[in-house]
C-alpha cells in the first residue's frame, strides 16, 4: 500500500489527529509520505492506548499517518502518564500502554495475567532526548553538570549566581535570583528516567531512589510534559526536565551538559549517537535497553539523557482482531511513522532498533 499526497489522505490525517487531541494530545504533528507503509489495516477499529506524555507528539504523528494510510481505522491514545497507562494496560482496559520505564516486578506478573499467562512485551518505540530546561533571563548558554543538576534538584543549589554554576559559565551574568526547580507531580516515565540519570552519573550527590514519582522535595509541581513546559515558561528563573520537543514548543532555554568530556549540546546528532551505542539486556523479543549504562556514559559529543518510551503490548492474549490490529499500527509506526519525528524533537529509531522491533513486532501472536 502506498502513501500518496492526496484530499482523501489530508483528511483522514486530519481525522486521526482529531481522534488523538480528543484522548488527551496537545499538540499535533502532521507527517506524509510517498513511501510503502508497512501497515496491514487488519484488525479491531478504534485500537486503544493510554500512558506517557513524552510520547504523544509521536503518536500524533504515528496515529495521523495510520488513519491516512487505512482509511476507516482509528488509534485512540490518552495521555495519562507512564504510570497510569501501565496500570489501565494491567486492568485490561487498554490495548496498550505506552511507558517511560518498562514494565517489571508485580506489575509484570499482573500483566502477564492479563494476557492469559503470556508475558507483556516492552517494545521501544519513540527515542526523546531529555532537555535540562531553564527560564533564565540574559543567559542564552547555560552548562550544567549532572552533579550540579542534582544539586539543583536535591536543594543543595538554591540560586543561579551559586559558584558551582558560575565556575560552569565563565563570562555570563548570573543573577542572585532564587531557582525554582519544576517537577512531574504526576506517576511519570520521565521523572523515573531523570532521577535514574542522576543516580548513575552524579551518585555522591544524587542518593535518593528512583520510580515513577518524584523524589526530590523541593521545587514546585506540574502536571504532563507540556504542564512543566508551560510552568517553567511563566516563572522566570525556573528549571525543569522535559522532552526536547515540549522545551521547543514553549521556546525555553536547553542546557548544554558536561558529561564529563566538555559541554554538549542537546541535537538530533549528539541525542542519535548516543542512543547508537545503547544495548538491549536480553536476546528475545522484550527489548528492555540497558539504561543504566547508558546514562553513566561519558563519550566526547553525545547526548546520553534520553528517554526511551516503550509500547506495551501482550506477546499473546489478544483476541485475533486485537492482535491484527496491534501488528498493524505497530508496524506502521516503526517504518513510515518515523518520518516527521526528528521536528517534532525526537530521534528516529536506528536501523539496528528497528529491525529487532519489527523483529518483535512480527512475533506478536
Amino acid at each position: 500500500m502506498k502513501l500518496k499526497r492526496s484530499a482523501s489522505l489530508i483528511g483522514a490525517v486530519a481525522i486521526g489527529a482529531m481522534l488523538l487531541t480528543a484522548c488527551g494530545s496537545d499538540a499535533n504533528v502532521e507527517s506524509t509520505s510517498g513511501a510503502d507503509s508497512a501497515a496491514t489495516c487488519e484488525g479491531k477499529s478504534p485500537l486503544t492506548g493510554e500512558g506517557s506524555s513524552a510520547q504523544q507528539n509521536a503518536m500524533s504523528n504515528f496515529t495521523s499517518i495510520y488513519a491516512g494510510v487505512c482509511a476507516g481505522k482509528a488509534v485512540e491514545y490518552t495521555t495519562s502518564g507512564s504510570g497510569n497507562g501501565r496500570t489501565q494496560f494491567v486492568a485490561g482496559l487498554v490495548d496498550f500502554a505506552g511507558s517511560d520505564s518498562s514494565i517489571k516486578d508485580e506489575q509484570a506478573a499482573a500483566a502477564a495475567e492479563r494476557c492469559e499467562g503470556n508475558p507483556a512485551w516492552n517494545l521501544p518505540l519513540v527515542f526523546g532526548p531529555v532537555a535540562v530546561a531553564y527560564n533564565l533571563d540574559g543567559v542564552d548558554n547555560l552548562v550544567v553538570t549532572p552533579d550540579v543538576t542534582a544539586r539543583i534538584f536535591n536543594g543543595q543549589i538554591t540560586t543561579w549566581n551559586d559558584p558551582a554554576i558560575a565556575a560552569l559559565n565563565e563570562g555570563a551574568t548570573l543573577p542572585s535570583t532564587p531557582i525554582t526547580p519544576i517537577y512531574r507531580s504526576d506517576s511519570s516515565g520521565t521523572s523515573d528516567n531523570f532521577q535514574r540519570f542522576l543516580a548513575a552519573s552524579a551518585p555522591e550527590a544524587w542518593t535518593l531512589d528512583h520510580s515513577s514519582d518524584w523524589a526530590g522535595g523541593v521545587g514546585e509541581g506540574a502536571n504532563g510534559s507540556s504542564g512543566v513546559a508551560q510552568a517553567v515558561a511563566a516563572t522566570p528563573g525556573s528549571i525543569t526536565y522535559v522532552e526536547k520537543g515540549f522545551a521547543d514548543q514553549e521556546s525555553l532555554g536547553k542546557a548544554s551538559v558536561d558529561f564529563g568530556n566538555g559541554p554538549v549540546e542537546l541535537s538530533s546528532e549528539t541525542a542519535g549517537a548516543a542512543i547508537d551505542s545503547a544495548a538491549f539486556k536480553g536476546e528475545g523479543n522484550d527489548l528492555v535497553i540497558d539504561i543504566d549504562a547508558l546514562y553513566a556514559s561519558n563519550t566526547a559529543d553525545t547526548y546520553p539523557l534520553v528517554l526511551a518510551t516503550y509500547e506495551i503490548v501482550c506477546s499473546k492474549g489478544y483476541d485475533a482482531d486485537t492482535t491484527a490490529a496491534i501488528k498493524s499500527f505497530l508496524l506502521s509506526a516503526a517504518n513510515e511513522g518515523q518520518q516527521g519525528l526528528e521536528e517534532a524533537g525526537y530521534v528516529p529509531l536506528p536501523d539496528a532498533f528497528k529491525e529487532r522491533l519489527v523483529t518483535a513486532i512480527n512475533a506478536i501472536a
